[in-house]
């Protein structure tokens, strides 16, 4: 009677020594009948976060990376539209154009450096962050980037923009520009502006690396094309 009631027990202790799941967190079948373990799912997700953080890189730093993707355009600086509008009506429309294009060039410049500071932020998800980027909504990892490294990122990433825009020498193009808009504004008392460059590029270029995660993220989850390893496959083929 003793050794009926002592199996049960030896073997429920046998198999909770081999993976430990968190009663919050139950672990997904993925596609095949073998359970996934908590180290499958955490590599299953940080390999999704790299492959979309590989892809929107290389898809942002390339040459119109970002001036010719709508969804990822730089536009003339909002505090600095009444300097854009002010400069076209008085006939300096091929600068402004100018100016518009090296900032775009900056961000694809600086595009090029980021692929390491995502690297890091994936090297330290843990496997409960993966559970609730895995059932969390569709940009639960983009989400993810955003909330633990958006700091990180403007911090580490500014430094590789001001050497961007001093690379395409966009101050070259913005000086004359903001020059000629003070000396416009002289007679009508209007405000000079100096709008901060290297802030403004690198919170966009940031956005829209952002951009490019989120749409990568969607298609791991949405479409089984996009599960290029048998990992991806196992973690994201039920989810």
């Amino acid at each position: 009677m003793k050794k009926s009631l002592l199996l049960p027990i030896v073997i429920l202790i046998s198999a909770c020594a081999e993976i430990s799941i968190p009663t919050n967190f139950p672990i997904p079948q993925g596609s095949g009948s073998k359970p996934l373990t908590n180290a499958e799912v955490v590599q299953g997700l940080k390999e999704a976060l790299a492959i979309g953080a590989k892809n929107s890189t290389g898809l942002a730093s390339q040459v119109d990376g970002f001036y010719k993707n709508p969804n990822i355009f730089i536009p003339f600086p909002p505090e600095a539209e009444k300097v854009r509008k002010t400069l076209v009506d008085a006939g300096f429309s091929k600068q402004v154009d100018e100016f518009t294009l090296t900032l775009n060039r900056a961000a694809e410049e600086a595009a090029k450096k980021a692929l390491p500071i995502f690297t890091d932020a994936i090297s330290k998800m843990s496997f409960t962050d993966a559970m609730e980027i895995l059932r969390g909504p569709n940009n639960a990892a983009t989400e993810y980037f955003r909330k633990n490294t958006s700091e990180q990122l403007f911090a580490a990433f500014k430094p590789q923009v001001h050497e961007a825009i001093q690379k395409v020498k966009l101050t070259s193009y913005w000086e004359p520009l903001a020059t000629t808009y003070n000396r416009l504004t002289l007679l009508t008392g209007g405000k000079a502006v100096n709008p901060n460059l290297d802030d403004y590029v690198t919170q966009k270029a940031i956005d829209g690396l952002f951009v490019l995660i989120e749409q990568e993220e969607l298609k791991i989850r949405k479409d089984p094309a996009a599960r290029v390893t048998d990992i991806l496959k196992r973690v994201f083929g039920n989810n």
